[in-house]
C-alpha cells in the first residue's frame, strides 16, 4: 500500500488548496452604491449645517425699518412704511371683504426697498388711513390706505403715500407689507381699493390695476389701455373688474366722469384680461356720466349697469340680462367708487338685495329683495323701518351686505350701521352716538357672524369688526406703527 493511501481522508482534504467561492452577481456594484450614499449623507449634513449658520446670521442682521424710503430699482417697492403709496364662498362687497378660504399663509414682507427674510414682521407706517379692506379668512386680511409723510414718500409721486398692512389675527395686530409704486389714489392714477382671492393672488385697483401672485410681496401693473378700473371682485379662481371709459373731468374721484363700462375677467395669475363679451360690453346710460357695481358669489356674478339693468352669469361663463333693478346706481358715485343711488348685496346665487337712496329729503329709503336672480323684486314694507323711528337720522346709505347663509342684511350709512333681522331694521351699537363721525363708507360680512366696516373718518386709523352678525361692533386694534 502506498504511504499516502494510509493518510486519513480528512487530512488529505485539508491539505488541498482552497478555492474561495465567487460572490453573488452584483455584489461589487452594491458595495459601490452604498459607499456613494455614505458620502452623500456626509455632504448633506455639511450643507445643512452651513445653511443653518447662514440662516442664523441672516436673522441676526437687523433689517432697516426707516419708514421714509428711498426709491427702489424696480416696481413693487415696499411702500408700506414709506410715503408712497376666495376662493370666495360668497361675494366680496365693493371695497370690502372676501369670505373664508383655506389658503397657505404668505410670508410677511419688508417695509424697506428690498425683500426682507421670510417671516419678519415690520411696523405699519405712521398715520395709516385705511380706505379698503379684504378678508380671505376669519383671521387674515389686507388693508390699503394712505400713510407716511407726504413729500417724503418712496414713490413716483413723493406726495402720494399709498401703503398696505396685513393682519393674521383678525385685526388684533398689523404689519406693513409692500404696496404698488403708483400715483395718487384718486383722479387719473393710483389705487384705492384692494381684493385678494386667497393667500396668494390679489389686486389693487381704482383707477389703475396692479396684481400680485405671492401674497403681496411684489406687485406688477396691468395695462388697461387708459381705462379706469372702478370695481373688482374675485371668485372661483378668477377676478372680475369694471373697466370704464372716462372723460377725465375735474373731479378727484376715480370713478367720476365715466361714461361707459365693460366687464373684464382674468384667471388668477394669468394677467390676460379679456372682455366677458355679449351684453356686458360698453354699458352706459344714454352717454352721460354713469356708475355701475359688481357682486359675486362662489358660483355666479351680478353686474348692475348704469341704466339699472341687471346682468348675471356663471363664474367663467357667459353673462346675460337677468332683469331690471328697482333703482339705478346713480351719479356721481361715492368717493370710494361705490354707486350713490343703488347698493347691491347677494345672499347666494339667486337671492339678492338692493337698497335705494331717497331721491329727495322727503322720500323714505327703500330696500327690495329678489328670490329669482333679479327677475322680480319685492319691496320691504314700510313697517320694516319701525326700528329706526327717526329716518331723517339714518343719513345717506353707503354700503349694503348680506350674510352668506341667511337673510340678515347689514346697512352702512353716514350715521352708523343698521341690521335687518326678523323683518325689522335695528340700530347696532355702531350707530348714532356710538358711530364714528361721518359713519361708515363700507360694510361687509365674511361669515354669518363676522363682518368688517370702514369708517368714513380715515384719520381714526382703524377698521371695525363684528363677531355677532352685526349687532355689536368694535374697532380692531388701531392700525398704527408697531401695532
Amino acid at each position: 500500500m502506498h504511504a499516502d493511501d494510509e493518510r486519513d481522508p480528512l487530512d488529505r482534504w485539508l491539505s488541498q488548496q482552497v478555492q474561495p467561492l465567487p460572490p453573488p452577481p452584483g455584489t461589487f456594484e452594491l458595495i459601490t452604491r452604498r459607499s456613494r450614499r455614505r458620502k452623500l449623507r456626509k455632504l448633506a449634513v455639511t450643507v445643512v449645517s452651513a445653511a443653518a449658520v447662514a440662516a442664523a446670521v441672516a436673522i441676526a442682521v437687523p433689517v432697516g425699518l426707516n419708514l421714509h424710503l428711498s426709491p427702489p430699482p424696480t416696481k413693487g417697492n415696499y411702500v408700506a412704511g414709506g410715503p408712497s403709496p376666495t376662493q370666495s364662498a360668497h361675494s366680496q362687497g365693493p371695497f370690502g371683504t372676501a369670505n373664508p378660504v383655506k389658503s397657505p399663509s404668505p410670508s410677511p414682507s419688508a417695509t424697506h426697498s428690498t425683500i426682507a427674510p421670510s417671516g419678519q414682521a415690520h411696523p405699519v407706517p405712521s398715520n395709516f388711513q385705511p380706505t379698503s379692506v379684504t378678508f380671505v379668512s376669519s383671521q387674515r386680511a389686507w388693508v390699503i390706505g394712505q400713510a407716511g409723510t407726504p413729500g417724503r414718500c418712496a414713490n413716483k409721486d413723493p406726495y402720494i403715500c399709498t401703503s398696505i398692512a396685513r393682519t393674521d389675527d383678525d385685526g388684533q395686530s398689523w404689519q406693513g407689507v409692500p404696496a404698488p409704486d403708483t400715483g395718487a389714489p384718486s383722479g387719473k392714477t393710483g389705487v384705492g381699493g384692494i381684493r385678494f382671492l386667497n393667500g396668494s393672488y390679489g389686486w389693487a385697483f381704482g383707477p389703475e390695476l396692479w396684481a400680485t401672485s405671492d401674497g403681496g410681496n411684489t406687485w406688477s401693473q396691468v395695462d388697461t389701455g387708459g381705462a379706469r378700473v372702478t370695481d373688482l371682485e374675485t371668485s372661483g379662481g378668477r377676478a372680475y373688474a369694471l373697466w370704464a371709459t372716462c372723460s377725465g373731468g375735474s373731479s378727484a374721484g376715480f370713478a367720476a366722469d365715466c361714461t361707459s363700462y365693460t366687464l373684464m375677467t382674468a384667471t388668477a395669475g394669468s394677467g390676460d384680461w379679456k372682455a366677458v363679451g355679449g351684453p356686458t360690453n360698453g354699458l352706459t346710460d344714454g352717454g352721460g356720466a354713469t356708475s355701475a357695481v359688481l357682486a359675486l358669489t362662489g358660483t355666479d356674478g351680478y353686474l348692475l349697469a348704469p341704466d339699472g339693468t341687471l346682468y348675471s352669469g356663471p363664474i367663467g361663463g357667459a353673462w346675460t340680462r337677468a332683469g331690471t333693478a328697482p333703482c339705478q346706481p346713480g351719479q356721481p358715485p361715492q368717493a370710494n367708487g361705490l354707486p350713490a343711488g343703488a347698493l347691491l348685496a347677494l345672499v347666494d346665487s339667486t337671492q339678492l338685495a338692493i337698497a335705494c337712496n331717497p331721491i329727495s329729503s322727503t322720500s323714505p329709503p327703500l330696500l327690495s329683495t329678489s328670490d329669482d336672480s333679479g327677475a322680480t323684486w319685492k319691496q320691504l314694507a314700510a313697517g320694516s323701518w319701525s326700528g329706526i323711528p327717526d329716518l331723517n337720522g339714518l343719513g345717506t346709505m353707503t354700503s349694503l351686505a348680506a350674510t352668506p347663509n341667511d337673510m340678515t342684511i347689514t346697512l352702512a350709512t353716514t350715521t352708523g350701521i343698521y341690521v335687518l333681522s326678523g323683518g325689522v331694521w335695528k340700530p347696532s351699537n355702531a350707530s348714532g352716538s356710538g358711530a364714528p363721525a361721518g359713519g361708515f363708507t363700507y360694510v361687509g360680512m365674511t361669515t354669518n357672524d363676522q363682518g368688517v366696516a370702514v369708517p368714513a373718518d380715515t384719520s381714526r386709523h382703524e377698521i371695525w369688526i363684528t363677531t355677532d352678525g352685526g349687532a355689536n361692533w368694535a374697532p380692531a386694534t388701531s392700525i398704527t406703527p408697531g401695532k
